[in-house]
């Protein structure tokens, strides 16, 4: 009879998981996740079945983190730019907060063993913010650009902001401002 799993062995092998892809990549082998996480590789798999399947659980539970910390306290009747501000701010004090999960999210990004009912889950608490972006586009308040490309434009400079943040702690709120302005100002339309 198999054994009844575990949440705690479960979460144990996840945060073990984003301790060694942060490390050393999403290439690293899972017997060092299982001796990160303190348990046998074969107790690895009765959770996931291959690493595949593990760095697609991983991958939306980093995302719901994610979302939490950035739709939390939401100002959905706040104008675009302070909706998208509060949107910038969450990413990057998130990321800030949780430098190993943001550096594993940025390798799973272009990692294509993510399957489509992942990306389908990781974007799904996100609909709001998506919201904003295309009433920003319908209000003409950002130029006439894809939504990916504002998006990829964010997280680029996002990421370059929180490097910043990291190295002159110090300074990290003035980055964080600045940062946004740099965004705002590169994706709004001239007036």
């Amino acid at each position: 009879m198999a054994r009844p799993q575990s949440e705690d062995k479960r979460n144990a092998i996840l945060s073990a998981a984003t301790e060694v892809f942060a490390e050393r990549g999403l290439g690293a082998p899972t017997s060092a996740i299982s001796s990160t996480a303190g348990v046998a590789e074969g107790t690895l798999f009765t959770y996931f079945k291959t690493k595949d399947e593990m760095v697609n659980a991983l991958y939306r539970e980093i995302k719901l983190e994610l979302a939490d910390a950035m739709m939390s306290g939401f100002p959905r009747r706040a104008s675009i730019r302070n909706r998208l501000q509060h949107v910038w701010n969450s990413y990057t004090g998130w990321g800030i907060a949780n430098p190993m999960q943001q550096k594993v999210l940025q390798q799973m990004g272009v990692w294509s063993g993510l399957t489509e009912e992942s990306k389908r889950a990781g974007t799904a608490p996100f609909l709001e913010i998506e919201k904003t972006a295309e009433a920003a586009v319908a209000q003409h308040v950002f130029q006439d650009l894809p939504l990916e490309f504002i998006a990829a434009a964010m997280s680029a400079l996002a990421d370059t902001t929180m490097e910043f943040m990291r190295r002159q702690p110090k300074q990290a709120s003035r980055y964080q401002s600045t940062g946004f302005e740099m965004l705002w100002a590169a994706v709004c339309r001239k007036k």
